[in-house]
């Protein structure tokens, strides 16, 4: 297969990682996943946090694979999940343990925060979805609990940003991930300085924000010793969500996307943010998109209740046994708001779904189809208001949803989604975020023109399934 040059997408999820290589073969983006590694929260003196030496060990083990099957990418990028970060001292070393976002850690966080700044006037300068476990509110758990890492940290970066100052000694902040802070100005499309002042938060840690094409550099000399050869690092789209959005397969103005994996991301793209009074109560969000687009969009808890639930049952059902179980659930009627802080990091999934029914004077789910239905009519019932939501706030109606991400292969719950919707859904690709981080590289490369042409080619690419083909079947 020589003469073929290969891209790198690493693509690291809150549970696993996966290296998957992409390249041009007739017109199309063919892709292979060649590693696929395990991701997962610890307890450190109290707290949930990340590992991160083991997600560098095999972000490096994943390359080496590359080296192995002699295939040596061009470029490499990596994505992560938003929000969570690292503080690096004068010498470029970690301070503290990294918290991960779902930490009880912010809690009454964003009370302090308004006390320095209203919540619509925040809003107003970002335009960002009020969550908790946002890196403003994570910014000042460690200002109120450990005061003296802030004054020690040097340089702050974001999990994708730390693993290619790893790879290449350069530390650079991407633009798409940085707008999950709730630092950035939303106009500007750079940090809101004044913001970090009036908090008193250091401004000398924040560095300039580069958009997604931008070249970090190659490897050290070190790094590429130990992976066998030298490459370029490549900033992706690095939030996974901003990768995810750039494969959705069209260029209408018609359709909502719907990123469907351990979160659901609902919305459309704007080429200008909407950070009005309204859009607020509505909880949008108006992050970064590729090449200076905005992605306003709803973050829904997704399929992490659904995973949690499948961990807790006695016996390991297939997706498709799952989906069986649910339909045999059909008659329960009770329904969770599935983005209640309850089902962010329970115990137990099934007795806080339990819990919530009981508080809320609905029948209790006691059996696994009841459950599983719960959740699943919860799940579609949020998407339909999201886009009904959607509507009211442009103002105008959107024809299609595209599904993309892993969830798009949940059949029962695309169904649910034509049901409950009545507009016509597409699901795929499955792996959006893997495409959108190498489409990123290409585009620097210019395999493409832009990213239109880029879509079109996605579109041909990968298989994409009118859902109520299927219903017919």
């Amino acid at each position: 297969m020589s003469g073929i040059t290969y891209y790198l997408a690493v693509d690291i999820g809150a549970s696993s990682g996966r290296h998957i290589l992409g390249w041009m073969d007739k017109g199309k983006i063919r892709m292979e996943e060649i590693y696929r590694f395990e991701n997962k929260l610890e307890k450190r003196n109290g707290h949930l946090c990340w590992d991160l030496d083991h997600l560098f060990h095999e972000v490096v083990e994943g390359m080496r694979k590359c080296k192995e099957l002699d295939r040596i990418p061009a470029s490499v990028g990596i994505d992560t999940w938003g929000v969570d970060f690292v503080l690096l001292d004068a010498n470029g070393n970690v301070l503290g343990n990294t918290v991960a976002y779902r930490d009880g850690r912010t809690k009454g966080m964003d009370e302090e925060v308004y006390k320095v700044i209203s919540e619509s006037e925040l809003y107003g300068r970002n335009g960002i979805q009020k969550q908790l476990f946002n890196s403003i509110y994570q910014l000042m758990a460690i200002k109120k609990e450990t005061p003296q890492l802030l004054e020690r940290a040097e340089r702050f970066l974001m999990i994708p940003e730390y693993l290619n100052y790893r790879l290449t000694g350069v530390a650079m902040n991407e633009y798409t991930n940085a707008t999950t802070t709730q630092l950035v100005n939303a106009k500007t499309q750079d940090w809101d300085f004044e913001l970090m002042e009036m908090l008193s938060l250091p401004t000398k840690i924040f560095g300039e924000l580069n958009m997604p094409k931008t070249l970090v550099g190659p490897l050290s000399s070190n790094m590429a010793k130990r992976v066998g050869f030298q490459t370029n690092v490549v900033l992706p789209a690095m939030h996974d969500t901003g990768s995810a959005v750039m494969a959705v397969p069209t260029n209408s103005d018609d359709s909502i996307y719907l990123s469907s994996g351990t979160w659901s991301l609902m919305g459309i793209e704007r080429l200008i943010p909407d950070c009005t009074e309204m859009s607020r109560k509505h909880n949008f969000t108006n992050e970064g998109g590729y090449h200076h687009r905005y992605r306003y969009l709803k973050n829904i808890m997704g399929m992490w209740v659904m995973q949690n639930l499948r961990r807790e049952f006695k016996h390991k059902y297939t997706f498709e046994e799952l989906y069986e179980l649910a339909h045999i659930g059909r008659y329960f009627t009770s329904i969770v708001d599935v983005n209640d802080d309850t089902f962010l990091a329970p115990e137990s999934m099934i007795r806080a779904l339990q819990d919530y029914c009981e508080q809320t004077g609905q029948e209790k789910p006691e059996t696994e189809c009841e459950l599983l239905y719960c959740v699943y009519r919860s799940l579609a019932k949020c998407y339909a208001k999201t886009v009904a939501e959607i509507e009211t706030v442009t103002g105008r109606t959107y024809d299609t949803i595209h599904v993309v991400g892993g969830g798009c292969q949940d059949k029962f719950l695309d169904r649910l989604l034509v049901e409950v919707t009545g507009k016509e859904v597409y699901a795929g690709p499955v792996e959006a975020t893997a495409i959108g981080n190498i489409m990123a590289q290409m585009l620097r490369d210019d395999v493409f023109e832009d990213l239109k042409e880029a879509r079109r080619v996605v579109a041909k690419s990968f298989d994409v399934k009118r859902i109520a083909d299927e219903m017919d079947e």
